[in-house]
Formats: structure tokens, sequence, C-alpha cells
């Protein structure tokens, strides 16, 4: 039952009287489930070998024996893990009920997991305050882009917050409320990445030993995001073009054509234009993929994002280490400010998860910082004159200003008070 039950779902009736079985059979066909019938527990293990149900109906007592080994209660048999209880006899309107809250219970769990694991692994890179115009820019877009159900296509460098991007896109959609399923396409091969995105039916190939539903399927009414789309090989690229076009498509290893209600969203580091002239990528599925463009700048083009971005990392992660708050030593920003970031906002966040899990100290210099960060901070500092920490601090505190409406606003910027800033600027003015 990893999938949520509801109308359209696959059941499995397990039931020894066959009116009993015919009774359910014809109920939950009429509310468009799929329905497999068994009358005892050596059908009903073979039926689980072949394939995946997302709900069971289990007679409790199967001939000689109990559907739930030694359970001899409606109350026992919900202890042990049954979701509801539906006592004979039962009318067409009771089962539908049935199957409907259960599907509304799983989806709200599976929503809540969904949550719970964003709030985990991803909230620190979810950080959309930003003072770079080019990231501005691109979330403007990106929330227009929302409204519709246009295909977008996402650029930019490894670690820029492309994903975070495509969430973003979701979450102010229509869509809001159903999945949203991320399929990171370099992970796996041509024939494995099909059938992630498209399911397969049973003996498609060796090890699928049951008929399995894919991504596109699981994002059923939302959103379906496709990290590194350049990676896919030309014969699924084939494959996709149809689908994103018509929504249509095939589980691997079956003829039956099924239709999703998906939005899609796709994700690039590649020169796809450059692919296409290589032959390495289809133009017409860039052209289907590309209908609006988002380029997400990399951290290096956003250096008025750099420290108030390490400064609320750091605070999440002293949370989440039930730590007290933490903060970086002057040096330690200015270190943060002379790296180019290649791994862009994922370094930053690793960095400071580091500092945080490594250094318990309140205050956090440039000893905190990863070994090339801390190593690039001080080549700098040997070359002196215009490369010295001091002016890459003072650099960014005039840019601040200079773009802030007043002294107070920059102050709030640069997560300093007025008094500090002042007298960081008369120390730099000599």
């Amino acid at each position: 039952m990893a999938r949520k039950p509801a109308t359209g779902s696959h059941v499995l009736v397990i039931d020894d009287e066959k009116n009993i079985r015919a009774t359910l059979t014809m109920c939950l066909e009429g509310i468009g489930c799929t329905v497999t019938a068994v009358g005892d527990f050596d059908a009903a293990l073979a039926a689980v070998e072949r394939a995946s149900f997302d709900l069971a109906f289990l007679d409790i007592r199967l001939g000689d024996r109990d559907g739930l080994a030694t359970i001899d209660t409606a109350v026992e048999a919900i202890r042990r893990g049954a979701v509801d209880y539906l006592p004979k006899p039962f009318t067409p309107a009771q089962i539908r009920h049935v199957v409907e809250s259960i599907g509304s219970r799983r989806a709200m769990e599976s929503r809540i997991a969904d949550l719970e694991a964003q709030l985990a692994d991803e909230l620190p890179g979810i950080d959309l305050a930003t003072e770079s115009p080019a990231m501005r820019g691109a979330l403007e877009l990106a929330s227009r882009a929302a409204t519709s159900d246009a295909p977008i296509m996402l650029r930019g460098e490894n670690g820029t917050g492309k994903g975070v991007v495509a969430r973003l896109v979701h979450v102010r959609s229509k869509r809001a409320a159903s999945p949203f399923i991320t399929v990171n396409c370099p992970t796996l091969s041509e024939e494995l990445l099909a059938s992630e995105l498209f399911g397969h039916a049973i003996g498609a190939f060796t090890g699928a030993v049951r008929d399995q539903p894919g991504r596109v399927e699981a994002a059923e009414g939302g959103t379906l995001f496709l990290d590194e789309i350049g990676e896919i090989s030309p014969a699924l690229q084939a494959k996709l073009l149809r689908f994103v076009q018509d929504k249509d498509f095939e589980r691997v290893g079956e003829t039956r054509t099924r239709h999703a209600d998906v939005r899609v969203i796709a994700a690039t580091n590649r020169d796809l234009e450059a692919d296409v002239r290589a032959g390495r990528f289809r133009e017409d599925l860039l052209f289907r993929l590309n209908v609006i463009e988002v380029a997400v700048p990399p951290l290096r083009d956003r250096r008025d994002d750099i420290i108030a971005m390490a400064r609320r990392f750091l605070a999440f992660f002293a949370i989440a280490a039930n730590r007290p708050p933490q903060q970086l030593a002057p040096a330690a920003e200015a270190a943060l400010l002379a790296y180019n970031w290649p791994g862009n906002v994922r370094e930053l966040r690793n960095a400071m998860e580091r500092a945080t899990i490594l250094f318990p100290a309140h205050t956090l210099g440039i000893e905190a910082l990863p070994e090339r960060i801390a190593a690039h901070a001080s080549a700098l500092a040997r070359l002196g004159g215009d490369f010295t920490l001091d002016q890459i601090e003072r650099d960014h505190i005039e840019r601040v200003v200079a773009r802030a409406p007043t002294l107070d606003d920059a102050a709030k910027i640069l997560g300093i008070d007025a008094s500090t800033l002042y007298r960081k600027r008369r120390k730099y003015d000599g």
C-alpha cells in the first residue's frame, strides 16, 4: 500500500464467499478501481507476487483460517494495522466512502511526509530573499509563469537553486495541492530512466517482477521536475517529446496508451543549443520544453546575497543541532565574499553546515571555513593592495550603501547596526 488509495486504484479483494467477491468487485469497478479478486490465502499471496496493490479488502475469516491470523475482533484488527472495518452486509455507498476516505488520508500522509522531508533537507536552500537584480528577475519571471501550465526550462550552473525555483513555481500554481515529483535524469541508465519516468509492465526487463507505475503517474495533477534534462538519451528524448506534446505515454513493455495531467519543468546546466547542433539533443524537444526560459544566476554574480545567506544557513543549522546562535567574524565574512563559489549556493550551504558541526564557538573565524575557501582568502591577503580582505569587505559595504535608500536600510541588509556601519566606513575612509 505504498501509493495512495483512491478511485482509479488497484484493489485486491480476498474473501472465500463468491457472492461477496462479486459484489465487492462490482462496487469497486463502479467507482473506477481495477480489481483482483481471490478466494484464499495462497491465491492472495500469488497475486501480491505478480502485482502491487493500493488497497486490500480482507475477510477476517477465510474458511478455517483467520484473515488476520489470531485476530478475533475489529478493534484488534485495526490495532494491528487495518485502516478500517466494514461489517457485512455493506452497501455500494459504504464501499465508496471507505475507498475515498482512505485515499484522502493517504494523500494527507504523503503531503505531510513531503513537507517534513522538505523542512529537514531543503529548507536552508529555499532562501528566496535576494538583493541581486538578476535573481530577483528570475524569481519574478518564475512567479508569473506559475499561473500557466506551459513548460518551463530552468538554466543555470549546478547548485544555483534551480530545484528551489521549480518548487516555487509549483507552490504558486493551481497545482500546489498535488504532488511535486523530481526525476534526476543523469543517475540512471536509459532503460531504468524510461521505467522510472513511465513505469513498466511485469516481465518488461530482468527484475521487473510486477507492474509498476512511474513518476509521471505519481505526479498526476501536479508537477514533474526533470533535473538535468540534457543528459537523457536520444531514444528517450523521442518518448518524452510525445509526452510533453500530448501527455500520452506507455509503460515499458506495455502497449496500452495512458494519459497524465502533469505540468513539466525541466532544468539543465548544459548549452542545449550546442547539443542540438552536435546532434545530441532534439531541437523539437528543446522548443517544446523551452516555452518559458528562466536563467538562475550563479552565486558569484550575487555577491550582496552571500553574507545574508550564510547567516541564515548558520541560524538554521544551529537550531537543527540544538546549539546557541553563531556568528561570522569579519575576516570569515570577507573570505566568503572573496571566494568564487564554483559550487554556488549548495557549496555555501555545505560550508555553513560543516562550520556548525565542527566548530561550536560563538564566533566563527576563517579557521571554521573549508580549507579551499580559507586558502583562497589567505592567498589574496598575501597579495596585498586592492586584494586585501579589508578591501573586499569595504567594497561590499559600499555597494550595499550605494543601493540602499538610507544608511539604516544598508545596515539591515548587512546584518549590523547603524553605529557599527558608521564605524566601519570611518575606518575604511581613513
